[in-house]
């Protein structure tokens, strides 16, 4: 069982900034897709970023130039840095990992989430 812990969320005005971790409980160095995806309220989830085991990322365009996603493989790590923060920021976010660990059946795992709130 892979488990990912998601901290670093809050409440932030305008222009400010947060960073996100992602914790997993198992070596992420031989994970190959990593990143993050938000819900907001009524929305569906949509996928802000994502990074490769080899450093090739993907980011929605709402959010490029602004977030950038890393990894440190030594701490089992993930991180989405969030810079000028808008309200449209607003949303649940979730870090995914994907892989077929221990044997089993290829498939996504996912974080259980954490808050991010952009208000004046």
């Amino acid at each position: 069982q892979v488990q990912l812990v998601e901290s670093g969320g809050g409440v932030v005005q305008p222009g400010g900034s947060l960073r996100l971790s992602c914790t997993v409980s198992r070596s992420i160095i031989d994970i190959n897709a990593m990143g993050w995806y938000r819900q907001a309220p009524g929305e569906a989830r949509k996928l802000v970023a994502a990074l490769s085991s080899s450093g090739n990322t993907n980011y929605a365009d709402s959010v490029k130039g602004r977030f950038t996603v890393s990894r440190d493989n030594a701490k089992n790590t993930l991180y989405l840095q969030m810079n000028r923060l808008q309200p449209e920021d607003t949303a649940a976010y979730y870090c995914y990992a994907e892989g077929a660990f221990s044997g089993a059946t290829y498939r996504r795992y996912w974080g259980q989430g954490t808050q991010v709130t952009v208000s004046s």
